[in-house]
């Protein structure tokens, strides 16, 4: 995956990108289930599904940090008043 790929990510709503880590997710361990089965598979698919994965979660991570960020602005300017 892209940056251009990681840019477009960028635009999912949170439910989007919880959506697409569970199915990634299971892509990943059906393709590890795959392997451990010696079945036939592209084996440049799990490295693709991993970095997929770490750039969903990274995205996440971000809005959350931002997100708790403004609580706790929000919440020293309520003490303050």
């Amino acid at each position: 995956m892209s940056s251009s790929n990681f840019n477009k990510l960028k635009f999912f709503s949170n439910l989007q990108i919880f959506d697409s880590i569970k199915e990634t997710e299971n892509e990943l361990l059906k393709l590890k289930l795959k392997k451990v089965n010696r079945k036939p598979f592209k084996s440049h698919e799990i490295k693709s599904k991993k970095i997929k994965l770490v750039q969903l979660k990274t995205i996440l991570t971000l809005r959350l940090n931002l997100l708790e960020k403004k609580q706790i602005k929000t919440l020293k300017t309520l003490i303050k008043n």
